[in-house]
């Protein structure tokens, strides 16, 4: 299989990134030939710690495609890491400003030409004590239903033990056991052609990042929440 030419800024990110990821861990990426070789996908993602984009980077550049993450647009004001992302081809992401349609729009148009699109709903690292996804936001849901790609869930589960952001812990050795696994396509063919409202929106996102939910349960071998963990609050 040819490998999707990512340019300098890819074989840069990728220098960068492999090593931390084996440094770090010892990892596990399981499901990588569920992303498609050629075509546009989603990746849909939980997010438990600030290493998840790296593990998830290097999870699909070893797939031979390059990801196209939507991520926070203050991180292109970060020396070096702003050029990167630009030049790499990542789409910022305007939150709560006239902006966020321009960011669901680029990601409409990356899927459309074929891209791979990393989308982390939650909008942040999961504030669940126990790891498990909140309630996420429906602009993935938006981008599932306007672009008629595979829909892919993805997990991550070892990172935060080595990065706890909000504990403020970093502990990178002894290396630990990171996993990251990919599921089956959610199948989305009820929605395809309704109106796109704030319910469908939100049945959307429920019912996927619910697979994402189930996919990090079988991956921690142990029984998911029935419901998502919400900001502020218990579930």
């Amino acid at each position: 299989m040819r490998r999707e030419k990512g340019g300098f800024w890819v074989a840069l990110a990728a220098a960068f990134f492999y090593p931390i990821v084996v440094a770090t861990g010892r990892i596990r990426y399981e499901g990588r030939e569920r992303v498609p070789a050629e075509g546009g996908a989603l990746l849909v993602a939980n997010h438990i710690s600030y290493l998840d984009p790296v593990h998830t980077a290097v999870f699909v550049h070893r797939s031979r495609r390059v990801p196209r993450f939507l991520a926070k647009h203050s991180l292109w004001k970060v020396p070096v890491l702003g050029r990167i992302l630009a030049g790499s081809g990542q789409i910022p992401v305007y939150r709560d400003s006239v902006d966020a349609q321009r960011s669901l729009s680029a990601g409409t148009r990356a899927l459309q030409d074929g891209k791979i699109v990393v989308i982390y709903p939650e909008g942040t690292i999961t504030r669940d004590p126990e790891g498990w996804p909140m309630q996420s936001r429906t602009g993935m849901a938006r981008l599932a239903l306007t672009s008629d790609v595979p829909v892919i869930p993805v997990v991550h589960w070892g990172t935060r033990e080595i990065y706890d952001h909000y504990n403020k812990k970093f502990r990178p050795l002894p290396r630990t056991s990171v996993t990251v696994r990919s599921g089956d396509p959610v199948d989305l063919s009820a929605y395809r052609g309704k109106p796109i409202d704030a319910v469908v929106l939100r049945e959307v996102t429920d019912l996927v990042m619910g697979r994402v939910r189930d996919l990090l349960a079988e991956v921690r071998d142990e029984p998911a929440p029935v419901q998502f963990y919400r900001r502020g609050g218990a579930a």
